[in-house]
This record gives C-alpha cells, structure tokens and sequence, in this order.
C-alpha cells in the first residue's frame, strides 16, 4: 500500500486552521482569531520544513552524530521539497565525514550539491568537505579545484580560517 505523503496532510491541516481563523475574526473572537492566525502561519512554515530535518541540523550542531543519523534515517528523502533535498544529503555527508566514511561522505556531498543550495556559505562548506575528502584520498588537483570553489563561494568569509588550514594540508601533500 502506497503511503500518504506528509506533505499534503500538512498543507490540509494548515488550510483548516486559515478557514478557522476567518470564522474566528468574523464571529467577531478577534483575540482567538490573532492566535489561531499566529498558529497558522507555524502551520504553514511547517509545511514547507521538514520537522525531522531540523531535529537532525539541531543534533548536529550539539556534536551528538549518532542521534542526528536516527533523525535523518527517518526522512524519506522522496517527501521533501526540491529546495530540502540538497540539504538532507548535505547533513547525511556531515553525520558520515565524522565516521571517516569517506566514500559515502563524498557521494552525499556532490548529491547535495546538485539537488542545490540555496546559501553560499553551504555550499562552500561542501566544497571544502570535498577538498577534505579529496586531500585524504591524496588527490591534491582535485582538491585543489574544490578549494577553489569554497573560497568562491565563501562571499563573507565565514570559512575562511578553514579555508587557510586545509590549504595547507593541500600543499602538504
């Protein structure tokens, strides 16, 4: 049996509210009505994130991989919007760089980065993964051309310490 996307089953419930909160604000419950309005609008940001998939960015950013592989073992990649599926695969190469599976990490970050970005700043945070992983593979012209591609993107220089360091573990090879 074929499984309900998740999608459409927010995008009715958020759907329901906005119609109760008009009902609300013309039954004259203007107080009720602000707050289901106010509830409606987290309903409908809901709609266009995934809750799994900021549990695991939270997980991630507390240094806890292993519970953030649970969170995104629970996604199903083909229920998210366009937009999300780059950052899904960017957030299963994070989890796996840290186990040193290199290979997979490596798949993940060019899947990522075809199914797009939208922020500059990550995408020059998979490319400098990508010099990582192609330094430790001892492949420096490739690792070198993914550097390249982080400072390009790294428009504020939010990388650009990390940028430096793996440069120079670049040249040492």
């Amino acid at each position: 049996m074929k499984s309900i996307d998740g999608r459409i089953i927010k995008i009715a419930i958020a759907a329901l509210a906005l119609t109760y909160s008009v009902y609300l604000f013309v039954d004259g419950s203007w107080i009720s009505g602000i707050f289901m309005t106010l509830l409606t609008a987290l309903l409908i940001v809901l709609c266009f994130r995934s809750l799994r998939l900021i549990l695991a960015f939270l997980q991630i950013r507390q240094q806890k991989m292993e519970q953030a592989k649970v969170w995104l073992e629970r996604v199903n990649p083909n229920h998210l919007w366009k937009n999300q599926k780059g950052y899904y695969y960017f957030l299963l190469g994070s989890v796996d760089v840290q186990k040193n599976s290199l290979s997979q990490s490596e798949k993940y970050f060019r899947t990522a980065l075809s199914h797009g970005l939208r922020m500059e700043h990550d995408k020059a945070a998979v490319y400098l993964n990508l010099a990582v992983i192609m330094a430790n593979k001892r492949k420096k012209r490739e690792a070198i051309n993914m550097l390249n591609e982080a400072k390009k993107y790294d428009t504020k220089g939010y990388l650009k310490n990390d940028i430096k360091q793996i440069s120079k573990m670049v040249n040492s090879i």
